[in-house]
């Protein structure tokens, strides 16, 4: 009788987990970790072409050494910020990362800008592939952050609404941070890896 009335107990509870979103909040909390898996991802990506990149760019331009320090102080402190999956529980941590990455974007945009000022470099074949890798890489940082906000701001609202809010006080679910508007309109817009230059300059200009 009495394991009987506990597996009721148990089923009841059960019930009572999943009417008050616990199911919700774990399949939320599942899709954060992933879209942050994939945030990392990309960003490790943008990291690893970067000595390369420099490298190219020291070939034509080595007296461009401010610069260089430049993109290599910012991988450095990107590389400082332990980049984990429980990052995403500590919104100290994750603003340190974030501030980290605009930082390597903003040398990595004045690192390009550098080879408006070099034509053989612009025409350079592993610069140009480089570049190209670079554009596909910050395009898919942009999208996988765009995925993640919304994947952190459907968590956060299962979080803070009734009745699934008593659900995380009870488990232990708190919100999580993402990145913000005004960091958002700076990655849009930077780093600039503008291919045009590389096309036949028009009429007009010659």
């Amino acid at each position: 009788m009495r394991r009987w009335i506990s597996l009721v107990l148990l089923s009841l509870a059960l019930l009572s987990l999943s009417g008050c979103g616990y199911n919700a909040l774990q399949s939320s909390d599942e899709q954060v970790k992933a879209s942050w898996a994939e945030v990392l991802n990309q960003y490790q990506r943008r990291a690893d072409l970067v000595p390369n990149l420099v490298n190219v760019v020291k070939g034509y331009a080595a007296h461009e050494k401010d610069v260089f320090v430049q993109v290599t102080e910012a991988r450095a402190k990107v590389g400082q910020v332990q980049a984990t999956p429980e990052l995403i529980n500590d919104p100290a941590a994750f603003a340190k990362f974030q501030a980290a990455q605009a930082q390597m974007t903003s040398a990595l945009s004045r690192l390009i800008a550098v080879s408006e000022n070099y034509p053989q470099l612009k025409a350079d074949g592993v610069f140009r592939d480089l570049q190209a890798q670079l554009e596909g890489t910050e395009n898919r940082i942009a999208v996988a952050r765009m995925r993640y906000i919304e994947a952190v701001q459907n968590y956060n609202n299962l979080v803070r609404q009734f009745p699934s809010n008593l659900t995380a006080m009870v488990i232990g679910m708190k919100v999580k941070p993402s990145f913000t508007v005004e960091n958002e309109k700076a990655i849009s817009v930077a780093p600039k890896v503008d291919f045009g230059g590389m096309a036949p300059a028009p009429a007009a200009s010659r």
